[in-house]
């Protein structure tokens, strides 16, 4: 099993649109500075996501994309499976035929991490990420007062 660069950033990029799209649409110009990721790669991505009715575009000055659903309506998993990433970890992608005789031995251990991973990412949301970035966000200056008052 391997979630690569293109899960990995389209949720990034999910989670930074969720954050900052109360200003309005947001530009993938701004998300690209933000988290360093080619803005050509996320165009690509963004088609995707706009595709599979998750964000919408606005055209003109002041456009962008929004997420169109409620944030806790969208899982990392629509996310990932939305930018077409596999999430697989038997070597038959799920056929059945690992080997020339069929199943290997351990195809219903992989098929069985498939059902929980898919399981535990459908049940994350951006909205449940997004809290949790805030709260991040909060607690860092706190401590660093802590540490600097000593």
């Amino acid at each position: 099993m391997r979630l690569t660069t293109k899960g990995r950033f389209a949720v990034t990029a999910m989670i930074d649109l969720a954050m900052q799209q109360s200003k309005g649409p947001v530009a993938l110009a701004g998300i690209s500075q933000r988290q360093n990721i080619s803005l050509s790669y996320l165009e690509q991505l963004f088609a995707k996501l706009r595709k599979h009715e998750l964000v919408d575009s606005v055209r003109g000055p002041g456009g962008g994309y929004q997420i169109v659903k409620n944030l806790n309506e969208v899982s990392v998993a629509d996310v990932i499976l939305a930018v077409d990433e596999p999430l697989d970890a038997t070597q038959c992608g799920g056929k059945e035929n690992c080997t020339d005789e069929g199943q290997c031995m351990t195809h219903d251990l992989w098929s069985s991490l498939n059902r929980k991973m898919l399981e535990y990412l459908g049940s994350v949301t951006l909205h449940a990420l997004v809290e949790q970035n805030n709260r991040k966000h909060v607690e860092q200056p706190i401590q660093l007062m802590k540490t600097t008052a000593v």
